[in-house]
């Protein structure tokens, strides 16, 4: 049983990517001994594997990253049940059938966050709202401006990745319940996406130009 500074370390790594070990132990306020301690434990459990990056003279650096048993540590919300059930239902009813099961969810969903988001007036707070309902849902979300002022959602964990990879349909959905419950006035871009090799799925949003001009206003 993983005692609980080890299940912090992966939890960071999980949420703040690659790390080296002194970065570790800066983020958890211990020792660089006792760090490198836990990711050698962590290595020979296949949870954690390395990288040596060269980034100015001198020695490399080491950066730590979960390996796919370590980030499979995180919940799953039972996905591969999920995607066997979205398997048979396609095979049942057909794609069509599988389209309108999508789209009964998506409509609940939508429902969901637009009644946690019309009371919030500005769209950062809609957006940090979201990003707690995300969490409670396990995807470790957050909310955050990039340094061009952009507001950026976050989520480190996918806990329907298994199922969303049978069936991307389901992240296609995501993004367009994101889109109507912020509203018109915002434009949201995935720009990081986990089924596609990233660490971690990540939107962009701006305001439209008729958001901009409310803004002002």
């Amino acid at each position: 049983m993983q005692d609980r500074t080890t299940n912090r370390m992966l939890y960071s790594l999980k949420v703040a990517g690659p790390q080296t070990a002194a970065a570790l132990a800066d983020r958890l306020d211990i020792t660089a001994v006792a760090v490198r301690q836990m990711l050698g434990r962590l290595h020979e459990g296949g949870l954690v594997a390395f990288e040596d990056s060269r980034e100015s003279v001198g020695r490399p650096k080491r950066f730590w990253h979960l390996t796919d048993a370590g980030n499979a540590q995180f919940p799953d919300n039972h996905a591969g049940f999920t995607a066997d059930l979205l398997a048979s239902v396609s095979s049942v009813f057909g794609e069509a059938g599988l389209d309108r099961l999508i789209s009964h969810r998506e409509q609940a969903t939508l429902s969901q966050y637009r009644a946690a988001l019309d009371p919030i007036h500005s769209i950062e707070g809609k957006v940090e709202q979201l990003a707690e309902i995300r969490s409670a849902e396990g995807y470790m979300a957050e909310a955050r401006r990039d340094p061009n002022g952009d507001l950026i959602l976050i989520e480190n964990h996918c806990p329907i990745c298994v199922a969303a990879k049978a069936c991307q349909k389901l992240c296609r959905s995501e993004l367009e319940v994101f889109q109507a419950a912020l509203g018109p006035d915002v434009t949201v871009e995935r720009f990081e996406h986990i089924l596609k090799g990233a660490r971690r799925c990540a939107y962009r949003i701006r305001p439209t130009s008729k958001g901009q001009l409310a803004m002002k206003l």
